[in-house]
């Protein structure tokens, strides 16, 4: 009894340090600074009503913390690409974080308006901006080609209001909507609009989560390199008939059916008639690649890890 005693007084004891520990934690507040720059323009957070819907967003984002630690495991992953296509299509690569807003970088998101992937097209601006969107293929969740749909928005918005900021605000509200309050309130940028609760909150959330991805441990993150997603080599292959079942394609390429729709979440039945012949690319994850004892890891950025 007397060991079962100081057992359970010991677990006891623990639990207590971890809940006051955790409570201590959670009273504290994320720092804000007095500016946060954003695609190469600084933004004063010295005026009250700014410093405080981005203090209300860091504060959501820090401890919101499963999706937030998720979206940092996966921008180690999906990161490298998605910059890759930003940077060539002259983008800054602070929209990155717009994609992380948007689907905390989930390939497979699907939002309750049916938006989905990572940029959360719906399915006409998607065609809209040359994604295929049918029964069997859904190149809303091809992340590269996704990236570069979003690049040709995000430069049409460019071109018509001339600062990122407002760019920003419109994938979120549109155009229409954003060019419209523009003229009725007389001014330049979105961050002097008046708007709705959601797009309001929309371009505040984009500054938060670039300034906890920026730094994730001045706001509590600790992850260290091997927990981070690293990137995957795959072996591509071309396809440019219909296939008749994915399945059966798997096995002749010593695949299973589960790696092929998990790699390749454009693929949206368990046929493809491909009646065009358009050459699709199928990947599929390269054996040296496919375990964590085997991989060597390599992080993105290196204030992502303590």
């Amino acid at each position: 009894m007397i060991v079962k005693t100081n057992r359970w007084n010991k677990w006891i004891s623990g639990v207590v340090l971890a809940v006051m520990s955790a409570t201590a934690w959670a009273q504290s507040t994320p720092p804000i600074p007095m500016k946060v720059d954003f695609a190469g323009v600084s933004y004063d957070m010295d005026r009250i009503d700014r410093y405080e819907r981005l203090d209300r967003e860091v504060i959501a984002f820090t401890y919101g913390h499963t999706n937030t630690l998720l979206s940092i495991k996966r921008a180690n992953r999906y990161a490298p690409a998605i910059t890759k296509v930003l940077k060539e299509q002259g983008v800054p690569e602070d929209f990155l974080y717009l994609a992380v807003i948007e689907s905390h970088l989930d390939n497979t998101a699907v939002s309750g308006a049916k938006a989905a992937g990572m940029w959360q097209f719906m399915p006409a601006t998607a065609r809209q901006y040359g994604l295929e969107v049918t029964d069997y293929v859904d190149e809303r969740y091809d992340y590269e080609k996704a990236t570069l749909a979003a690049c040709k928005y995000l430069k049409a918005a460019y071109r018509k209001y001339g600062c990122w900021i407002t760019v920003a605000a419109s994938y979120n509200g549109g155009m229409g909507r954003i060019s419209d309050r523009l003229e009725e309130q007389n001014v330049n940028s979105a961050m002097d609009l008046y708007l709705n609760k959601e797009t309001s909150r929309y371009i505040y959330r984009l500054l938060a989560v670039k300034l906890v991805m920026e730094h994730p441990a001045d706001y509590g993150f600790a992850l260290s390199d091997e927990q981070l997603y690293q990137p995957l080599e795959y072996d591509e292959y071309k396809v440019s008939s219909p296939v008749e079942s994915w399945v059966t394609w798997a096995q002749e390429h010593g695949a299973t059916y589960l790696q092929v729709r998990e790699y390749n979440p454009w693929i949206r039945g368990d046929m493809l008639p491909n009646k065009t012949g358009k050459t699709y690319i199928v990947r599929l994850p390269k054996k040296a690649s496919f375990y964590r004892s085997r991989i060597t890891n390599v992080t993105h950025n290196p204030n992502w890890t303590n």
